[in-house]
Parts: structure tokens; sequence; C-alpha cells
């Protein structure tokens, strides 16, 4: 992936020395109840020896309505990463990336697109959304329209989940920058509605669509980066096309070794989480990313 020497975004907060982090607004540890959206809660998923079959997605609630804790976010000392820093340059290069696409999309569209943080910490941060921790793996929070990851989590992404290569840590950026596209669109106010109207299985279903459609925006940005901006080498798309496999609801529950259980899905199976990234990359297009019209994902 070209990406070294291009514009670094300046949204990145540094939080990885601000220790462990409290819990935001009350949410009482973990984001049960809070309103963040994440790629998947891998090293959960791997690690934790959930059985089963009992998606761990579902279980830490990555996706539970109702809103943003009350009470107000604890601050935590955040600053620019230091200049020397490569992994924390790549993610920072990849989110100015983001930037510029989607402010270009948006502005197409007649509307202004409002860039979201990058926050980088260690273990755990407090967020609008509950107490972030490592083991929920990159996630988005629709109540302070931040992006928080733990670069450990790249390791878990090369060495547990076998899906390496820089495009497929892009690839990650770009997902969660998705749902921040859907934030601004309204869609995640639309899936926070739909929570405790509709059953667990139809939310979960809805739930899929939520993950597929920001699959797919990953997928928009991936096609500007490589038309506009030159930016993807030979393997790049090899390797997010990977990630996205190795990350589904199904590769995940068989990797845990429990029961692929369908209704449990929140995410997508590995081919729907390949082929809706495949459709925003060639097209490009917004409007091809409509997964909750679809009948069949």
């Amino acid at each position: 992936m070209k990406w070294e020497g291009n514009r670094e975004s300046d949204n990145v907060e540094d939080r990885r020395d601000a220790g462990g982090g409290g819990g935001g607004g009350g949410s009482g540890g973990g984001m049960l109840g809070g309103r963040s959206i994440g790629i998947g809660t891998i090293v959960i998923a791997l690690l934790g020896g959930w059985v089963l079959g009992v998606n761990p997605l579902t279980i830490l609630g990555l996706l539970s309505g109702g809103g943003a804790p009350s009470g107000q976010v604890q601050q935590v000392p955040a600053h620019r990463p230091p200049k020397d820093d490569q992994m924390a340059k790549f993610v920072s290069v990849v989110l100015a990336d983001t930037e510029d696409v989607w402010t270009e999309v948006f502005s197409k569209n007649g509307n202004h697109y409002i860039a979201p943080k990058l926050v980088l910490f260690r273990n755990a941060t407090p967020t609008a959304c509950g107490k972030g921790q490592t083991a929920m793996g990159p996630f988005y929070c629709p109540g302070d329209q931040k992006v928080y990851i733990d670069l450990a989590f790249y390791e878990t992404l090369r060495t547990r989940l076998g899906a390496p290569g820089e495009f497929a840590q892009a690839y990650v950026i770009a997902h969660e920058v998705g749902h921040h596209v859907q934030n601004l669109l309204g869609i995640s106010e639309k899936m926070d509605q739909a929570r405790g109207k509709v059953s667990q299985v139809q939310y979960n279903a809805l739930s899929v669509r939520l993950e597929l459609q920001a699959d797919c925006f990953a997928g928009v940005w991936a096609h500007h980066a490589r038309d506009a901006r030159k930016m993807l080498e030979d393997g790049d798309i090899e390797s997010a096309m990977n990630a996205a496999s190795k990350i589904g609801d199904d590769a995940l529950q068989r990797a845990n070794g429990g029961e692929v259980v369908p209704d449990s899905f929140t995410h997508g199976t590995s081919a729907q989480r390949q082929r809706w990234f495949s459709t925003g990359l060639q097209t490009g297009a917004v409007k091809s990313c409509d997964t909750f019209s679809v009948r069949q994902l």
C-alpha cells in the first residue's frame, strides 16, 4: 500500500500514555447499554472461550441500543502521536484519506462531511458509549463521533486471525469510519429506534445489514483510494477481502470451536462481508450500499 509521504490527519488523539482509563459516564465498565459499533470482538471471540455457539458480539452488546450513558465522560490526557511512531503515522494517513474521500462524496450530494476523531488507546479508555476496552476490538461511538482502536489489535489480526497486510489494517479503519458515515446519514439512529420494537433475532438481522453497509462504505473508500489516489498495490484488495472473510460471524464462531448459529449473527457471514466490500469497491457509489432494501444479502 502506497501511503508514506501522504497527508496525515489532524484528528488523531493519542491516549496511550493515559493509563487504563476510567468508566465512561457511569456505564459500569464495558459497553452494555452503550451504542458502540465495532468491526468485531475479535480478541474475546478467539481467546475468551465462549461456547455453545453464542456470538460474543451479541454478548458484549456492541450494538445494543438505548443511547449514550448519562453523565459526563471522564476527561483523559490526549495529544498528537509521536512523529516517529510508524503505526500511528499509518492510521493517521488512512484516516486522512477517508476524510478526503467522504468530504468529496458528501459535497457532490450537497452535504457537509464532519470528520470523526480517531483515538489511540491501550487497555481501556472512557468514551461517550461507556468504557472502551481492548478486547472489544476497534469500534465507533456515535455519542462522541470517535473511532477507537488499540493498535495491538493489528497483531491479533495478523497472527491469530491470519489477516496480515497494511490494506487489511486500513480496511479496519475504513469500516469504522463507515459507521460514522451511517451516523451522519441518520441510519444509526433508525437502528436505535428499532431496539425494543422487534425481537432479538430481528434486531440481530438489522445489525447484520448495518455492518454489511459499513463494509460496503469501506469498499467505497477503497474504490477512490485505488482509482483516484493510486494508493493500492498488487495484493492489497486480496488482503482486505481476506480480512473480511476472517471476521465473518460464521468464521469467528467456527474459530471459537462453537456451533454456527445464524440467528445470533450481528455482522454477517464471511461471504456476505466480502460481497458487500466488493460492491462498494466496484461501484464507488453510496447508493449501491443500500443493504436495508435488498432481499438477498
